[in-house]
């Protein structure tokens, strides 16, 4: 993920626009690598080491927002929302 397209991460969904840490810019960030790895997958449909990290990514993503959803229900409805997630 290129500098520029992070710093846009972080200005639409952190809670300021230097906030990298926060569980909904994590999750932000973990959802644009999860599509550049799916669509990876699509092409390299054996290479079962970038499988492992997609689905190791995947539940980092689910137990943040399990966290959001138990903490933060509003802010968990809005990422769910804005990153088109869990329809």
């Amino acid at each position: 993920m290129k500098r520029e397209a992070k710093k846009k991460v972080f200005s639409d969904h952190g809670r300021h626009p230097k906030d990298t840490g926060s569980p909904e810019v994590q999750v932000a960030i973990i959802t644009h690598r999860i599509d550049q790895l799916t669509g990876h997958l699509k092409i390299h449909k054996k290479d079962e080491h970038s499988r492992r990290g997609l689905l190791m990514l995947v539940g980092k993503r689910r137990k943040l927002l399990n966290y959001l959803k138990i903490k933060r229900k509003k802010v968990y409805e809005e990422i769910v929302k804005k990153l088109g997630l869990r329809k």
